[in-house]
């Protein structure tokens, strides 16, 4: 059975899911590091995946254009993220529970909105939506292996990878990211030398938006070709588990997202070796919860060491003014 697993994961069909499956994670991550660095934790993660899926189907069958499908999931998505900031920044709600009212809203409201435009309440059948394309890069694709591997995504894949680099030159290279990063360290200081703090905030949430809404376009426009109930299966909050792994650093965050991203595609080949569906099901969060316990282990021996090394600096200190 050892020997099956292992032939498995160092497979070349292996390689390739890991990237096809992360990607709506990464999406996610990415989403809540930029609103997480402006100090505007978007709990609502999943159900604007969720509703920025339906929203890709139902435009793209709509229009029959997949580009069409795409910019519609984009929008709503950024719309919706901006919706939680309206009730948490301008009515002073719980960003807490505006974000878990946006998943309930993703989770029912998305089916009574199928519903709506289909007829269908559970997999959007009778929508002819059409998908994003994958493509061959060139070169690339001719290189042994890596080739196999690399090329032929969606085009999606690529956009995620993309936005890594791009989500790190936003927030480290730009007086945007400036902002956005003094904002979420420390908003009165931000607000003492002119820097709005709510506009930084609705920026920075509308970028989370967008990236979300990116992911949920993939699930519908990509992973499937579809609409179905709860496809996105917690991956929103997967999403913040690797955010939060990944210290909301970009490169940290894609790390930790290919990690979830080889756990769930671990589980969809665990059943084929003849593992109970129950346990394969439950793979990808017992590796949220390792994930994240580890995570709080090593945050909380960090804040020892800080502590320990403070309180003997001020021990030398005072050794020194005796």
């Amino acid at each position: 059975m050892l020997e099956n697993i292992l032939g498995i994961i160092f497979s070349i069909p292996f390689a390739f899911s890991i990237l096809r499956i992360t990607t709506p994670i990464l999406f996610a991550a990415l989403a809540a590091v930029v609103a997480d660095r402006a100090g505007v934790t978007n709990i609502g993660l999943e159900g604007i995946m969720m509703i920025s899926a339906l929203t890709g189907v139902i435009f793209s069958a709509w229009t029959q254009s997949a580009g069409v499908g795409l910019l519609c999931a984009m929008v709503i998505g950024m719309l919706v993220a901006l919706m939680i900031g309206f009730f948490a920044l301008i009515l002073k709600t719980d960003i807490i529970l505006a974000g878990i009212a946006v998943n309930m809203l993703g989770s029912g409201g998305t089916i009574l909105f199928m519903y709506l435009a289909s007829g269908d309440r559970g997999y959007s059948a009778n929508l002819a939506s059409k998908v994003m394309p994958s493509i061959d890069i060139p070169l690339l694709k001719d290189i042994p292996v890596l080739g196999q591997i690399l090329s032929g995504h969606n085009v999606l894949t690529y956009v995620a990878l993309l936005c890594v680099f791009l989500v790190w030159v936003l927030l480290y290279k730009t007086p945007l990211g400036l902002q956005i990063r003094s904002v979420g360290e420390n908003p009165n200081a931000a607000d003492s030398v002119g820097v709005s703090v709510n506009r930084i905030s609705f920026i920075a949430l509308g970028i989370s938006g967008v990236l979300a809404g990116l992911g949920g376009a993939f699930m519908s426009m990509g992973y499937m070709s579809s609409f179905n109930t709860n496809m996105t299966a917690g991956r929103g909050f997967i999403a913040l588990a690797a955010e939060a792994m990944g210290r909301g650093e970009p490169l940290g965050t894609f790390l930790t997202s290919l990690l979830f991203g080889f756990a769930d595609a671990l589980a969809n080949n665990l059943q084929s070796l003849g593992f109970p569906a129950e346990l394969v099901k439950m793979t990808p969060y017992v590796f949220t919860i390792v994930g994240l316990a580890v995570y709080a282990a090593s945050t909380m021996n960090k804040a020892k060491k800080i502590r320990h090394h403070s309180k003997a600096k001020k021990a030398g200190a005072a050794q020194a003014g005796a």
